[in-house]
């Protein structure tokens, strides 16, 4: 089970943001700006997004690992055809569909999880799901930067879709049939009820808030960091700038070690403790030395695994019923966090460099202190009235 969400993980994200490192390549071949190319990247985080929700549906009539299966063989076959894509309209187009079939892993997987996984293991058990989630996307980048530089980057994509087809084939070898799954045919009504009442917890939506806040700097920092580093002062090549994203191996560490983060610290400190890293991080990149700017992206990216590590498990913990729709509104609010990062982040980057991007950056981090600072005003207050009473 493990091994096979792994490959799942690994080929989501490597499909997911397999044009984020050959941005500047796409750019300079298509004659378009970094906003431009970066919807290369949004039109598949933007689809995921939208379309998590109604396949975590179809995961409940049909089965998780059904659902992921066919996800998976559906984006690795668009992924094949996206090196033969004639302008960025079409690349858009076939991105968008990419990361519509994409949305299925992520709809079901944490269900699966949860359903599959009892006790205190489910949060590492999820992080190593994420974890696979950062092997994906350092691999894909960094795949994608060497082969971009020797080849082009339309030879980049077709070998990431080869990638892709592969871990499609060892997924649904490995991953075994589901035990305590019960097909539940769910409605339009049902599913506007299980929505709702997921909308309603005020925890779940807290934590929906920062998955969306973590990923917004995490896609406005990867989308804009290659315009950066093939720039002066660093001018490094673009085999050189895909290889900066080995840095994911420390996502893959901080998200796997999620679960003892939590334990020894609580949900809440843990939250701030990723906060805190991810803005230093930020901070660092400002420099110009490219150490210092290594080092920040090592600081973001433990930052933002953690952080994702601990709100994804907290919603499959929180939630008791539904729990493939919790997961798919904080997955809907993840991505669509993704989507408006690499936009705003490109954006910020072509009116102000890339203090724009840390500016962005930093207001999202802030955002997500303030939610987690409320969240714990609340419960001490609680504890006080609980104190008072008895």
């Amino acid at each position: 089970m493990s091994f096979g969400l792994l490959a799942a993980g690994i080929s989501t994200f490597a499909l997911l943001y397999s044009t984020q490192a050959l941005l500047p390549a796409i750019s300079g071949d298509l004659g378009v700006s970094p906003g431009q190319a970066s919807w290369s990247v949004s039109a598949a985080t933007g689809a995921l997004a939208l379309a998590v929700l109604p396949l975590s549906a179809l995961s409940e009539r049909f089965g998780r690992r059904t659902l992921m299966t066919v996800s998976l063989s559906v984006a690795a076959v668009v992924a094949l055809l996206t090196p033969f894509a004639p302008d960025l309209g079409w690349l858009v187009a076939l991105r968008a569909v990419q990361g519509a079939a994409l949305a299925g892993v992520p709809a079901s997987a944490m269900a699966y999880l949860a359903e599959e996984v009892r006790g205190k293991a489910l949060v590492g058990a999820i992080g190593l799901f994420v974890a696979g989630n950062s092997i994906g996307g350092m691999s894909g980048r960094i795949l994608t930067g060497w082969v971009a530089q020797a080849w082009g980057w339309r030879a980049a994509l077709a070998a990431v879709g080869l990638l892709a087809a592969v871990c499609a084939v060892v997924f649904r070898l490995l991953v075994p049939r589901a035990r305590h799954f019960t097909s539940r045919p769910v409605g339009p009504r049902a599913l506007a009820r299980t929505i709702g009442g997921h909308l309603a917890d005020p925890l779940l939506r807290r934590l929906y808030a920062i998955g969306a806040l973590f990923m917004t700097v995490f896609g406005a920092v990867y989308t804009v960091i290659g315009y950066r580093l093939i720039e002066e002062p660093f001018n490094l090549p673009q085999g050189v700038v895909g290889s900066i994203f080995l840095v994911y191996l420390v996502g893959t560490l901080s998200s796997a070690a999620a679960g003892q983060l939590v334990a020894r610290l609580g949900r809440r400190s843990a939250l701030y403790l990723a906060v805190g890293t991810t803005a230093l991080g930020l901070l660092l990149t400002l420099t110009s030395t490219l150490l210092a700017v290594l080092l920040g992206l090592v600081l973001i990216t433990a930052g933002f695994f953690a952080g994702h590590a601990v709100a994804s498990s907290s919603v499959s913990r929180t939630a008791t019923t539904g729990r493939a729709q919790a997961s798919a509104l904080y997955q809907s609010a993840y991505y669509l966090g993704s989507s408006a990062g690499g936009t705003l982040g490109a954006i910020a980057f072509h009116a102000a460099g890339w203090e724009g991007t840390v500016v962005l950056g930093l207001a999202a981090m802030v955002g997500a202190a303030s939610i987690t600072l409320y969240a714990t005003r609340k419960a001490l207050a609680q504890r006080r009235a609980l104190a008072a009473a008895r």
